[in-house]
């Protein structure tokens, strides 16, 4: 505790005992502080604010770290002013944020599980007017949600979309290995030797690639294979099996992250439960 500066006030009838000490008076027990002082936001009514970066992310624009450089370039206004300050606090609750000329606000976390079909790409928007899996969930929240990765247009599956950017970042960051399983068929048989090279690492253009884990579904069909594999890279279950001269005919991701498609029929979405949730940020 610091030591007292200056007189103490001699309590009496409707007075209180206060005591002056350096940063702040003390009354009664309780530490009163400047607008300066490192706690004066918990007496002075500001308690509501955050950090800028998060309520960029908490808008569904990114994650903290990516809305650290939008504010580092000026992208981001607050009350009609540019900041590119980082660190700065704004309240949620007075302060008008802006990226890129749109008014933000901080909304609620929602998470959204797909089925994807085949036939939509992975994108908020397409210029040639093809279906996007934005087509499906558009309506699953009046929250703006973006999917976490992508699947492309010929491939089904599990796809997750949310306004979280933290989490999203989190999933989609290889040195995080979200774990995922895919139901691969091929054009033809895949002999015994091609599977152990992949099992092995396989050296392809843009460096080189080993899955988890990957076995036959049937030893009877030897076209039916699941491959389990944490790697972002474009389109690399397919280009694993076309570096062996194999075409991959049906592909669809059956676990994203722990998630599933149970009971989920295709084109078909659902809200995450808390449980869910709780497990994904645990990863």
């Amino acid at each position: 505790m610091d030591a007292p500066e200056e007189e103490k006030s001699e309590s009496g009838p409707g007075k209180k005992k206060k005591v002056h000490y350096r940063g702040g008076t003390k009354i009664q027990g309780k530490r009163l502080y400047s607008p300066k002082h490192k706690g004066a936001e918990q007496l002075m009514g500001a308690e509501t604010s955050v950090r800028l970066n998060k309520f960029l992310s908490n808008s569904g624009v990114c994650s903290r770290r990516e809305a650290d450089e939008l504010i580092r370039t000026g992208l981001v206004m607050v009350n009609s002013e540019i900041i590119t300050e980082l660190g700065t606090k704004v309240d949620p609750t007075t302060d008008k944020v802006k990226y890129n000329g749109s008014l933000l606000k901080a909304e609620r976390k929602v998470y959204v599980l797909l089925n994807k079909p085949k036939g939509f790409i992975t994108t908020m928007d397409d210029p040639k007017a093809r279906k996007t899996v934005m087509d499906l969930v558009g309506k699953a929240c009046k929250e703006r949600v973006y999917p976490v990765g992508r699947l492309d247009r010929a491939t089904t599956g599990v796809l997750l979309f949310t306004n979280d950017g933290d989490l999203a970042k989190k999933l989609t960051h290889p040195s995080n290995g979200a774990r995922k399983i895919y139901y691969v068929t091929t054009d033809k048989k895949v002999s015994i030797g091609d599977m152990e090279k992949i099992a092995a690492g396989l050296e392809l253009e843009d460096g080189k690639i080993q899955p988890d884990a990957i076995s036959f579904v049937d030893e009877k069909d030897r076209t039916q294979i699941g491959i389990e594999i944490h790697s972002g890279k474009n389109r690399i279950v397919r280009r694993i099996f076309k570096h062996l001269g194999y075409e991959v005919i049906k592909l669809d991701r059956t676990i994203f992250a722990g998630l599933t498609k149970k009971n989920l029929k295709r084109g078909d979405f659902r809200i995450l439960d808390a449980k869910e949730v709780k497990f994904l940020k645990m990863l």
